[in-house]
C-alpha cells in the first residue's frame, strides 16, 4: 500500500496522472455553496449556544460526590430559583456542572449550601463562578476584534508574498468558507461556544491557510513563464499544480485528523462533556472542511479570478487556437483531459544525452 501511494503520488507530480480538479471547479462550487447555505440558515434559525463566558450567568462545580445523578442538581435548582432552566452536565465519574443565569449573592449561597447537602459533600467541594453580562459581552467583542485583524494581517500578508491581490482574495474566501461551515456545524450538534471554541476556530484558519499557501506556492512556480510557453493555458498549469501538492494535502490532514479524533472520542466518552470537546469538535470540523476548502475551493476559485485578466484570456485563446490549428500538440488522457507534464510520460533520452566531463580520471 505504501509503495502504491508512493507510485501514485509521483504519477501526479510528473503529470502522468491528472485529475480535472479546476475543470470541474462549477461543481465544487455547488457543493461548497450548498453547505454554505445550510450553515447559514442552521445560524438563523438555530443560533449558537453561546456558555457563560458570553452570555452571563452563574455556573456551580460539585467535585467528588461519587453520585452521578444530574437531576439532583436540577431539583436543587429548581427549587431555590425556580425562573431558571439550569443546564447540568456530567464531567468524568462524577463531577456535576450546574450553569444558570445570574442570581444574587444569597441565592447562589443557598444553592451552593443545597448542593452540598444534596450530594453528600463539603461546601468547599462545590466551585463557584458568576459572569455578569458586560464582561460576556466585552470577551465577545475581543474575539470577534482578533478575527478581524487575522484576516486583515492575511490579505496583507498574501498580498505581498504572492504578489497578486486575487490570490489573497482566493485565500480570504476559503478562510470564510470554512469558519461559516464549522460555526453551523457547532451550532447544528449545540455545543456550548466557550474561549476554548474560539480558540478551535482561530486554530482551523491558521491550518487552512497553511495548505492554501503550500497549493498556491506550487502553482506561482509552474505559471511563472506562462506567456513564454503556448502549450498549457493557465488553468491547467494550475490543476498541475493542485495535482501536485494532493498527496501532501491528504497526508497532512490525515496525520492531524487522528490526534483530534482521539481527542474528541476521549473527551466524549471518558472525562465527560465539556472537557475536551469544545476545542475538539471545532478543530475536527475545521480541519476536514479546510482540507475540502483548499483543494476543491482557494485555487478553482483564484483561477476563476484569474480568468477574467485580459493578459491570462489573450494566452489562453491563443493557447486553443494553436492547439486547434494542430501548431501544439499535448497528452490527452484517457477521459480528454489535457495531460499536463512530460508529452511521453516515462521517456527518457539515455546516457548518450548527459553532458560529458573532459579529463575525468578513472
Amino acid at each position: 500500500m505504501k509503495t502504491n501511494l508512493a507510485q501514485w503520488g509521483n504519477k501526479l507530480h510528473a503529470g502522468e496522472i491528472t485529475y480535472p480538479i479546476v475543470q470541474q471547479r462549477k461543481r465544487w462550487f455547488v457543493v461548497s455553496a450548498a453547505l454554505l447555505a445550510a450553515s447559514i440558515l442552521i445560524l438563523v434559525f438555530k443560533g449558537l449556544n453561546p456558555g457563560i463566558d458570553f452570555a452571563g450567568g452563574t455556573e456551580f462545580r460539585v467535585t467528588g460526590s461519587g453520585i452521578a445523578e444530574v437531576s439532583i442538581a436540577q431539583e436543587v435548582v429548581e427549587e431555590l430559583a425556580a425562573d431558571e432552566t439550569p443546564r447540568v452536565t456530567l464531567l468524568g465519574d462524577d463531577d456535576i456542572r450546574i450553569q444558570i443565569g445570574v442570581v444574587d449573592a444569597d441565592t447562589a449561597r443557598q444553592i451552593s449550601e443545597a448542593l452540598a447537602d444534596a450530594y453528600g459533600v463539603d461546601e468547599a467541594a462545590v466551585g463557584f463562578t458568576q459572569i455578569g453580562p458586560t464582561w460576556g459581552a466585552s470577551v465577545g467583542k475581543a474575539a470577534i476584534q482578533g478575527l478581524i485583524i487575522f484576516l486583515i494581517l492575511v490579505s496583507v500578508v498574501m498580498s505581498l508574498y504572492f504578489r497578486a491581490w486575487r490570490m489573497a482574495a482566493a485565500a480570504l474566501i476559503a478562510l470564510a468558507h470554512d469558519l461559516i461551515i464549522t460555526v453551523g456545524v457547532y451550532a447544528l450538534v449545540g455545543f456550548e461556544v466557550t474561549p476554548a471554541s474560539v480558540i478551535g476556530f482561530l486554530t482551523i484558519l491558521g491550518y487552512s491557510l497553511y495548505d492554501t499557501v503550500v497549493v498556491f506556492d506550487k502553482v506561482r512556480e509552474n505559471t511563472a513563464n506562462l506567456t513564454s510557453q503556448h502549450r498549457y493555458t493557465y488553468a491547467e498549469l494550475a490543476n498541475l499544480g493542485l495535482n501536485q501538492t494532493l498527496v501532501r494535502s491528504i497526508n497532512t490532514s490525515v496525520v492531524a485528523l487522528l490526534p483530534v479524533t482521539a481527542i474528541l472520542v476521549v473527551g466524549a466518552w471518558w472525562l465527560g462533556a465539556g472537557t475536551l470537546m469544545d476545542i475538539s469538535l471545532a478543530l475536527f470540523i475545521g480541519m476536514a472542511i479546510g482540507t475540502w476548502s483548499s483543494i476543491f475551493v482557494a485555487t478553482p476559485f483564484e483561477v476563476a479570478l484569474r480568468g477574467s485578466e485580459p493578459k491570462i484570456k489573450e494566452h489562453t485563446a491563443r493557447v486553443l487556437a494553436m492547439r486547434a490549428s494542430g501548431e501544439t500538440d499535448v497528452a490527452i488522457s484517457e477521459t480528454g483531459e489535457v495531460r499536463v507534464g512530460a508529452v511521453t510520460p516515462g521517456h527518457h533520452q539515455g546516457t548518450a544525452a548527459q553532458p560529458r566531463r573532459k579529463n575525468r580520471k578513472a
